[in-house]
């Protein structure tokens, strides 16, 4: 069969896949806490939740919040650290052996991690189990390797006058396939139970695997040279130099924005990965009390997010300066942050996906800052640190988040919410700075070119 020069159904499988699958395991670790805590099933109600009322019951929700919060962070930590690794050397080695083992391999992690959430859910085996598929599936590199060879590959494969197109188009995919796999994964939980989800997830990633391996056209001629097998362990040095370069070779002033942008991103990356992933947990909790279906629809609104947002890059380009439009996402999401600690009931917190309309702005557009800052042949090894700035900040994300809300979720549940809405401040500081620091060069310059004109 003739191979095919599109990395797109790659991206569409895998979120489709990756998303439903993050909601489901989530609803099954929260409930089987839920079991151990009450040495009872899980009751499934279609009229009320098992949110509990009286205080005693209220105190035994709030430890099963505690335990499950946790639970997610650990979670998280022992995938984040295995997968930067691995999207490291991937992305290093992949000009030389090609983009096909990019993709491929996150694709393969991703249908071993389904297979062993099946395998917890059919036989019952303890949700403990599950670190050990995690730490495997991150060792294959995960979302992150599989974007960075996706984006890659587009790269490889379009002419100059594609590449915005069809790097815009993988980002509607995400947006698209994510808010899919989201919504249907909470009627196909009402409607199934867990193990038959697992196992239609399974199916699409082995799908996507059989697709890479036979359909998929590699985009870089691969030589088997020994010329190509010593740069195998030269990438790691070249990587390296690259990345102390950047810094090198700019003027003092660049360095301090280069420095203050990175600063810029890692505390938005806290603050908004942070927030995201106590959606869940704030929900199933009172006075919420969502069912599977209501967090999946929650999901899919947040995920609709993600394509406003870009439409929003779009429309504000031709409109305002870079800051400016960072400005507005930043605080379209402190917006968000404030009106979730006001939420206790359904409305409100679909309201907060509507005030939070404009809340993934800030990464392309600091990215892009970024990228003016810096030679075009530097490219390469800053978006490598940009790559392992956001994956660093995930994780401390991670622990700061949940160990917050498992600490104030009896007093407070919405603290993170607030946290999440101080940490703008950061941001927001830091472009204030940048702002008035333009203003002045551009002051600088007019009254240099009035002196030379006297």
């Amino acid at each position: 069969m003739k191979p095919l020069f599109s990395v797109e159904p790659i991206v569409a499988l895998y979120i489709l896949a990756n998303m439903a699958c993050n909601i489901l395991i989530q609803q099954y670790i929260y409930r089987q806490i839920w079991e151990n805590e009450n040495n009872s099933s899980y009751n499934e109600n279609k009229n009320s939740s098992n949110c509990y009322q009286n205080h005693s019951s209220h105190t035994k929700q709030q430890v099963i919040q505690e335990n499950a919060s946790r639970y997610f962070m650990y979670m998280n930590l022992v995938q984040l650290v295995p997968s930067l690794i691995t999207t490291l050397i991937l992305g290093g080695f992949s000009d030389c052996y090609g983009r096909k083992l990019f993709v491929l391999l996150p694709s393969i992690g991703a249908l071993i991690n389904s297979l062993a959430d099946l395998a917890v859910a059919y036989f019952s085996w303890s949700i403990y189990v599950l670190f050990v598929p995690a730490a495997l599936t991150a060792c294959f590199g995960g979302l992150p390797a599989l974007f960075g060879g996706a984006f890659a590959y587009v790269a490889d494969v379009s002419t100059r006058k594609q590449k915005n197109m069809r790097m815009a188009l993988l980002d509607m995919i995400v947006g698209v396939m994510g808010g899919v796999g989201a919504l249907s994964s909470g009627y196909f939980l009402k409607a199934a139970g867990f193990n038959w989800p697992f196992l239609t997830i399974t199916l699409i990633n082995l799908v996507n695997i059989i697709y890479i391996i036979f359909f998929f056209k590699e985009s870089v001629e691969v030589s088997r040279g020994e010329e190509n097998q010593k740069l195998f362990s030269d990438n790691c040095k070249e990587i390296l130099s690259r990345v102390l370069i950047i810094f090198a070779t700019s003027d003092f002033r660049k360095r301090v924005q280069i420095g203050l942008l990175l600063l810029a991103i890692a505390t938005f990356s806290i603050a908004e990965f942070g927030s995201l992933g106590l959606y869940t947990l704030y929900e199933l909790n009172t006075p919420l009390c969502w069912n599977e279906v209501l967090i999946g629809a929650g999901s899919a609104a947040e995920l609709c997010i993600f394509l406003l947002s870009f439409c929003g890059v779009a429309v504000f380009s031709y409109h305002f300066r870079d800051i400016f439009i960072v400005f507005i996402g930043t605080l379209s999401f402190a917006g968000g942050m404030i009106m979730a600690i006001f939420a206790t009931t359904t409305l409100l917190m679909f309201l907060v996906r509507l005030v939070s309309l404009f809340a993934f702005m800030p990464f392309p557009v600091l990215r892009s800052m970024l990228s003016k800052l810096v030679l075009p042949c530097d490219q390469g090894a800053l978006f490598a640190i940009i790559a392992c700035l956001q994956t660093i900040s995930s994780a401390i994300s991670t622990i700061i988040f949940n160990n917050v809300y498992a600490a104030t979720v009896e007093q407070f549940a919405g603290f993170g919410f607030l946290l999440a809405a101080c940490l703008c401040i950061i941001p927001v500081g830091i472009l204030c700075v940048l702002s008035w620091w333009k203003s002045q060069e551009q002051e600088n310059s007019r009254l240099l070119i009035e002196d030379d004109s006297i």
